[in-house]
Formats: C-alpha cells, sequence, structure tokens
C-alpha cells in the first residue's frame, strides 16, 4: 500500500518502525514533541503534542495512515488523567483525516490472569494503569469513524532499548560488568517481544487490508524463557558469570511505601509471580511466525551496550 505514513512517537519501537520503512524506500514523517536529534535524513518532522487536538491534526495532515507508540510517564494518576485524553484526540483526527490507525498497545487491559493471554479475554477493572488501558480500548473499539489495528506486546527488549526490565539495569549493568538487577523474580516463565520484530509488525498491520482492522492483534515472541535465561545468555555473550539480584516480595512491599515508582510497579505484581505467556496464533495464521530467537536478539542488544 502506497500512502504517506505519519509514526507518531520515536521511542524504541517508533525507531523501529520508521527504519524498516525507510528500508522499502517508502516516505514517512515522525511527529512528537521535540525534533529526535537522531532523525535520519529524509525523514520528515512535524512537532506534535497529542493533547493538543489542533497540533495533533496539523502533524497528521495528508496522512493516509498514522502508527502509535507513544507513552506517558509510568504513573497510574497520570494515565487515567492522560490516555483518554490522547486517545480521543487520536481518535477525532484521523477521522478528519480519513487515516487509519495502527495503535501499539500492551496487555495490561486482561488484568490478573493465571492462562495464557489471548485476544478474547474480558478487560479488566483491575488497578488503575490495567483499567485505563481497558478504558481506551472501549474508546477506539466504540468508534465507528475509525480504522483501528491494536498490536498489543508484551515488555520488550533490544539494541539500545533502557527502559525495560531487560534494559539499564538487565542486559546493559552486564555489559558493563556488573550485576543485574530484576525487581521480580526472575525465575518465572515471561514473554518478551524484541523491538526490530515490533516495528515489523507495526510495518506488517500498516500494510494489512482494511479487513486487519478493527481487531486486536497479539505480538508473537520467541519461545518463553525465564528473565534469568535471557540474562545468563547476555552474560555468556560478554564471558563473563551471571549475577542478578532481585527483590524479595515482603522488601518490595516495604520500599514501595516510600519509593513512588516502586508503588507502580507493585500494581503490576501479577504479570511476574506466575507464568506469563502470550498467545499469538491469530496473528500467526495471518502474517507470519519467524520472531527473532533469544539467541540472536540478546547478542545484538548485548554489542549495542557494549562500552
Amino acid at each position: 500500500m502506497q500512502d504517506d505514513i505519519v509514526v507518531l512517537g520515536y521511542g524504541p519501537v517508533g525507531r523501529a518502525t520508521v527504519e524498516r520503512l525507510r528500508a522499502q524506500g517508502r516516505p514517512v514523517r515522525v511527529a512528537q514533541r521535540s525534533l529526535p536529534v537522531d532523525l535520519p535524513d529524509g525523514v520528515a518532522f512535524s512537532p506534535c503534542d497529542v493533547l493538543d487536538p489542533a497540533s495533533l491534526r496539523t502533524a497528521i495532515a495528508g496522512a493516509a495512515q498514522v502508527a502509535v507508540a507513544i507513552g506517558f510517564p509510568y504513573v497510574g494518576k497520570v494515565w487515567e488523567q492522560l490516555w483518554p485524553i490522547a486517545m480521543q484526540n487520536l481518535l477525532d483526527a484521523c477521522a478528519a483525516q480519513g487515516a487509519r490507525m495502527v495503535f501499539l498497545d500492551n496487555l495490561y487491559m486482561y488484568g490478573p490472569q493465571h492462562a495464557p493471554l489471548v485476544e478474547t479475554m474480558a478487560l479488566t477493572s483491575f488497578g488503575r494503569k490495567p483499567a485505563t488501558r481497558a478504558r481506551i480500548t472501549r474508546m477506539w473499539q466504540q468508534d465507528k469513524r475509525v480504522k483501528v489495528a491494536a498490536l498489543r506486546a508484551p515488555d520488550f527488549y533490544g539494541p539500545g532499548v533502557t527502559l525495560s526490565h531487560l534494559g539499564d539495569t538487565g542486559l546493559a549493568a552486564i555489559a558493563r560488568g556488573k550485576a543485574a538487577t530484576f525487581l521480580f523474580s526472575p525465575d518465572q516463565p515471561h514473554d518478551y517481544a524484541y523491538v526490530p520484530d515490533i516495528g515489523r509488525a507495526m510495518v506488517t498491520l500498516l500494510d494489512a487490508p482494511d479487513d486487519a482492522f478493527g481487531k486486536v492483534w497479539h505480538m508473537p515472541c520467541a519461545p518463553t524463557l525465564t528473565s534469568r535465561e535471557i540474562l545468563a545468555m547476555g552474560a555468556a555473550t560478554m564471558g563473563t558469570r551471571l549475577r542478578v539480584f532481585s527483590l524479595p516480595p515482603l522488601l518490595l512491599d516495604a520500599l514501595a511505601l516510600v519509593v513512588p515508582f516502586l508503588r507502580e510497579l507493585r500494581e503490576m505484581r501479577f504479570q511476574w509471580d506466575r507464568p506469563y505467556h502470550v498467545e499469538a496464533e491469530a496473528w500467526k495464521a495471518r502474517f507470519w511466525s519467524d520472531v527473532t530467537p533469544f539467541s540472536q536478539g540478546v547478542a545484538q542488544t548485548m554489542r549495542s551496550f557494549a562500552p
């Protein structure tokens, strides 16, 4: 599909999406509040604040499709306030432009589960951040003006990705010769998605026909491992012995009383105190399943973090 694409947000997934589009020789614009210092030559930029409807409409003017890969500070109160505003603005702007929207999502909206996550699970009312993700899901699902496809991905990792459980305090720490710090148990099986694969999936949806929209798609991942096993791969790549420091649950609870960030993480403990597996059979049947194996993804990630 040949069209003008705007990528909202130039974090790890935004970068991976832009990189894949550029590799295909396709025009793409990036829109966010500030000009990225590493924006590639030939990629246009539009200043944009998704909380400002006029700014957003101007930024996506002329676009046939909008790839949304934005985020807000990891604070439940902030999410409750800002995400519904952002989603409404996105829907209104895309409706006015007649643009399709591919929305990068997480999996919080299912809340605590013990079974593998599937797209048909009910939306939760649990907590602040999960309930907020459920609320904005209902918003786009109920809006009949805009064709929306949601790509739901679990925690991710990849070259240069620091804001991740496997990032600055995980694989990057190992690359610096330090012990990894893991705030939850590193011994539960847990799915992770590789950022270049997520970028590929975003472009896959941008290229998909309309019948792929109005739907939720789960991001396929490499076969499930524990976080400790993945960190051990990173240590092996560096030729070192793995050292991991993790917080016992009681200590996490105590520290959360005085450390706001840990208080925010504690709400999401259900993702880490049991096996966390994401089913992506619908995606695999419709699109592709050849995701990057951990052996390759971890090696590439460690090279990006090497001093």
